[in-house]
């Protein structure tokens, strides 16, 4: 699509302002908020449902209060980096899904895979204390030492809308994961 172009959105017309495809993006930088200090330390990929971990948030940057009125929520939503993957193990393209048919691929963007281009996790978990600069959640599928970017609330309203799908073979990789 080129700048000026007019494309179609909810059966609405939309012109393009730039063509993004040739636009540098920005760089763009963060620093953790907290970082994950018990918990899990193996990568294994089953059972996170019942760990539990621990995280810290930075005492430089933030207080207490800077958690005020989240214990009266249920679950939170953390966004951490993978740090331990390597730079030159991400992956950008499509890969083979674990455990299916020998050509049966999925592309990075339709998979939750850690070798993700910017090497960040969302995970959904339960939180269970909150005391100081402590959280204490279980269910957050991140290993001791892993650096968090963002600690939110989960509210209902932000989940999706509509009749969820998926194929089967995300329902099949991911019994046991949780």
């Amino acid at each position: 699509m080129l700048e000026g172009e007019a494309v179609v959105l909810e059966g609405e017309a939309v012109v393009l302002e730039e063509d993004c495809a040739e636009r540098a993006l920005p760089v763009v930088e963060s620093r953790p908020v907290a970082s994950v200090v018990a918990g899990r330390d193996d990568l294994r990929e089953r059972g996170w449902g019942e760990e539990t971990a621990l995280l810290r948030l930075d005492g430089t940057r933030f207080g207490p209060e800077a958690l005020a009125g989240l214990e009266q929520f249920s679950h939170l939503e953390v966004v951490f980096f993978f740090d331990r993957v390597p730079e030159g193990d991400i992956d950008s393209g499509a890969r083979q899904i674990p455990g299916h048919e020998p050509g049966a691929m999925a592309g990075i963007f339709a998979q939750r895979s850690r070798r993700r281009p910017n090497r960040l996790g969302v995970s959904r978990c339960r939180l269970v204390a909150v005391d100081g600069l402590d959280l204490r959640v279980t269910g957050l599928d991140a290993v001791a030492g892993t650096p968090v970017l963002d600690i939110k609330p989960w509210v209902e309203e932000f989940g999706p809308l509509g009749e969820v799908r998926q194929p089967t073979w995300a329902t099949t990789l991911m019994r046991g994961y949780y």
